[in-house]
C-alpha cells in the first residue's frame, strides 16, 4: 500500500476526485467538489491510499472541517475506505500519515469531527467539544496530540 498527499497539480487529482464523487458515500460529492473547485490551499492536502493503481482510500488535512466558527486546526477529514479494503486496518493507516504529514509540517496536535462511537477512541483521540452541524446533528470534535 502506497500512501501520497496530493495536489490539484498531481496527475492523480482527477482520478480521487472522480473516486470520491461515485464512491457509496455521499461526502464522497462534497470533497469531489472541493476538489474540482480547488479549495484546498497552501498545506492542505488529499491523502490517498493507493494498492497498486486502485485507489483503496482516502482522508484530508485542512484548516477548517464542516463545523464554523470554532477555534480548532488542522484537521483529519473526509476519511473513507473503498469497500473491497475494509478489516485492513487503512483507516489508522491513513491517520497515521495524515497525522505524520501535519507534524512534519510544524503541527503539534490535529482534529477531527464525527459522529461515530467508539471509532476515533480507539486511535488515541479524545473528545474536546460537540458541536452541531450544519445539517442539524450534533457532531463530537476529537484531538490528538502529534
Amino acid at each position: 500500500m502506497n500512501f501520497m498527499e496530493i495536489t490539484p497539480t498531481d496527475d492523480l487529482w482527477e482520478k480521487v476526485s472522480r473516486f470520491a464523487k461515485n464512491c457509496s458515500w455521499n461526502a464522497g460529492k462534497s470533497l469531489s467538489q472541493r476538489m474540482c473547485d480547488n479549495a484546498f490551499s497552501d498545506w492542505e492536502r488529499v491523502i490517498v491510499a493507493l494498492h497498486e493503481n486502485e485507489i483503496a482510500g482516502y482522508c484530508t488535512v485542512s484548516e477548517t472541517d464542516c463545523i464554523p466558527d470554532i477555534p480548532y486546526t488542522p484537521y483529519i477529514g473526509y476519511l473513507f475506505v473503498n469497500e473491497a479494503y475494509r478489516g485492513q486496518r487503512l483507516s489508522q493507516k491513513l491517520i497515521s500519515h495524515a497525522m505524520t504529514y501535519l507534524k512534519s509540517t510544524g503541527f503539534h496536535q490535529v482534529f477531527l469531527v464525527s459522529d461515530h462511537e467508539n471509532l476515533y477512541e480507539k486511535y488515541g483521540f479524545r473528545v474536546i467539544d460537540r458541536k452541531p452541524a450544519p445539517w442539524g446533528e450534533l457532531e463530537k470534535i476529537y484531538t490528538k496530540e502529534l
